[in-house]
């Protein structure tokens, strides 16, 4: 039997299966989902010491209703799969509600179909948003759909959208699933790796090269964080211990610090000054981009909730998962990030063409 990871080729997918793959106990074989080739996702899982002979490929376009699939694909992995994880996701702002809705939207609502037919499945994991987690919609379709898009931006609304066509339809259609919220995933918590330059990245540029005045917020803004090993980790184990039809996990580290003090513990391991001055987020909606670099759609995850994550915290006991020391993950991903960036490294800028189109 095997795991088929959809968006395999992007940030987080890359990780999963390379955990999969990897792992002492229960490594078993994988099916990783792409849309183009598969060369340097393999080249790439070599070089992070997984043996990709145990992992096959498939062309898949979740956008469509039977997830692109050839007959002979489909034949196969309906006989042969086990466990789905769904991290197929177009994440940039900017993006239009068509673009983003094929792919977070209607892509989670074929996923749940397509497994639906599935005989030998134990189960589906969907990877969400902890924004979106926070507060989960119980109807599908989006009663204030229309409003959502104006008002948070398509990439937010479309994740929300995803989140409850998996939540509704799954159970309806008795698909065993679980829904993971992460929060703002950043580098890998022993090398700092970390290949895509979105979420708290461009903020960490900023503030290296002195383009950081004042923060958006206040001093209780929180945006917790993860290191994507860690969520990989978790993913992985999702499977073998969750049993109830619909289970929901918000993973995040409780100990990340208040953004102010995040972007200080940042600085200090840049060698650089920390802003103090933070802006109200009222006034910062007031002002223009060109002068706040911050993007709008950005602004709803500069908050001060905060988040349950008892469920997460069970499973992490249980399996023996522990985040690592919060100040020594951020400080080992904002070097290495200032470091490939030095290096002309290419980060994934548009992680909708990583974790989708398999290139």
């Amino acid at each position: 039997m095997t795991a088929l990871v959809l968006g395999a080729n992007g940030f987080i997918g890359r990780w999963l299966t390379l955990h999969l793959l990897t792992r002492e106990d229960t490594a078993s074989p994988v099916t990783a989902a792409v849309r183009g080739e598969d060369t340097a996702l393999r080249a790439w899982l070599r070089d992070h010491g997984a043996d990709d002979r145990a992992l096959t490929t498939v062309r898949a376009d979740v956008s469509r209703p039977d997830l692109g699939l050839s007959p002979a694909d489909h034949e196969r992995l309906s006989a042969t799969t086990r466990d789905i994880y769904n991290l197929a996701a177009l994440y940039r702002f900017g993006l239009t509600r068509a673009e983003a809705a094929a792919v977070n939207a209607d892509g989670a609502a074929h996923t749940v179909r397509w497994a639906a037919g599935l005989p030998r499945l134990r189960r589906l994991v969907h990877l969400s948003g902890y924004r979106v987690g926070s507060a989960p919609s119980t109807a599908y379709p989006l009663p204030d759909a229309d409003e959502r898009y104006r008002a948070e931006g398509a990439y937010e609304a479309s994740k929300r959208e995803g989140d409850a066509a998996v939540r509704v339809l799954a159970p309806r259609l008795g698909v065993p699933v679980t829904v993971v919220n992460p929060a703002v995933v950043i580098g890998h918590s022993v090398t700092g790796e970390c290949e895509q330059f979105l979420g708290l990245a461009p903020l960490v540029e900023q503030l290296y090269e002195g383009r950081l005045p004042a923060l958006a917020g206040s001093r209780r803004t929180f945006v917790p964080v993860v290191a994507v090993d860690h969520l990989a980790a978790f993913l992985a184990a999702v499977p073998e211990h969750d049993s109830e039809p619909l289970q929901l996990h918000t993973v995040l580290d409780p100990a990340t610090p208040p953004l102010p003090e995040l972007v200080a513990e940042v600085a200090r391991h840049l060698g650089v000054r920390a802003p103090r001055l933070t802006v109200p987020l009222a006034l910062v909606r007031l002002l223009p981009e060109r002068l706040t670099g911050v993007d709008r759609e950005a602004l709803s995850f500069l908050s001060e909730d905060r988040y349950d994550t008892a469920s997460a915290e069970r499973l992490e006991a249980a399996v023996g998962l522990a985040h690592p020391p919060v100040e020594e993950l951020l400080g080992r991903w904002a070097v290495r990030l200032v470091a490939d960036r030095s290096a002309g490294a290419e980060p994934h800028r548009t992680a909708a063409r990583a974790a989708t189109t398999g290139q």
